[in-house]
């Protein structure tokens, strides 16, 4: 299992880490103070977490879970990202880097419309 940790941030995948600067995208959109865990999962455990906390059937991308107001989890699904980048014509580096940006911005309470997609552009800009 490959695992980066820093003081308030733990990224863990049974396979080799993507290679994107997550605790820079973690500081810049949440601060350096926000405890985060970043975890890749198989399509079978994103499918079972989606129907356990949304009660949806289908495998998502990510899940964004806020613990607290100065911590959460999110949980990405790397299949699911590759079967999708293309469609929304980026690489599949930028939107992994894109759907990280996104799952931070739910844990500050963001919601999707016009804010939110300003905010992923603005914080975007910074990591591509």
């Amino acid at each position: 299992m490959a695992t980066f940790e820093s003081k308030n941030l733990t990224v863990t995948h049974n396979g080799t880490l993507p290679r994107v600067p997550f605790l820079d995208i973690k500081e810049k959109v949440l601060g350096k103070s926000y405890e985060l865990s970043i975890s890749f999962v198989n399509p079978t455990e994103a499918k079972s977490l989606n129907k356990k906390y949304r009660n949806k059937t289908y495998i998502p991308n990510t899940l964004s879970f806020s613990l607290t107001k100065s911590s959460g989890e999110i949980v990405l699904c790397l299949p699911a990202i590759k079967k999708e980048y293309k469609s929304f014509d980026m690489t599949y580096k930028k939107y992994l880097i894109f759907l990280m940006i996104h799952s931070m911005l739910h844990l500050k309470g963001f919601v999707h419309g016009s804010t939110m997609e300003d905010k992923e552009q603005h914080y975007l800009a910074f990591f591509s």
